[in-house]
């Protein structure tokens, strides 16, 4: 799913507008839930279990937020490159992460959660929000980035107790 986020890196020429920005953000959260709900029935490792419902339930909270605000402003958010291209990514990942089991899945799901958050904080950083021109957009994209910088640390945290 990381390697996924180099494609908004390029996109960075083009900048986003603001329903496609919405559109992304949503996206990649709605990505990170469904890899929580794997992790949710695939592992027993209570550590792993409990940062999987943190980001289910973070992750849900900003996507309820976020749909919330485009309602609100009457903006329907626009499919993008950006989106499918991380839809794609993520769906490979999942089917990845499916044929493992056991601490191989606990230790692939956790890493692919570091590296995630790390492409995620650094398009939140570096191309949605300066892209933002909405304020209440780039104030929710600003406060999901402070949270998911503390999903990264985390899951940087965990990845190192279960290698």
């Amino acid at each position: 799913m990381a390697a996924s986020l180099a494609t908004v890196s390029i996109a960075a020429d083009a900048k986003p507008s603001d329903p496609q920005i919405a559109h992304i953000a949503y996206t990649a959260g709605q990505i990170d839930v469904t890899a929580a709900e794997q992790a949710l029935k695939k592992s027993k490792n209570a550590d792993v279990i409990a940062f999987a419902k943190t980001m289910e339930r973070d992750h849900k909270a900003v996507n309820d937020q976020a749909l919330a605000l485009v309602k609100k402003l009457k903006v329907t958010p626009e499919d993008n490159a950006v989106s499918q291209s991380l839809s794609t990514q993520a769906a490979k990942e999942l089917t990845t992460l499916e044929a493992l089991d056991g601490a191989a899945f606990d230790q692939a799901y956790v890493e692919n959660e570091v590296a995630y958050h790390k492409s995620v904080n650094d398009a939140l950083a570096n191309i949605l929000i300066p892209s933002a021109e909405n304020k209440e957009l780039k104030s929710l994209l600003e406060t999901g980035l402070t949270l998911f910088k503390e999903h990264q640390m985390h899951a940087e945290h965990l990845a190192s107790m279960i290698k």
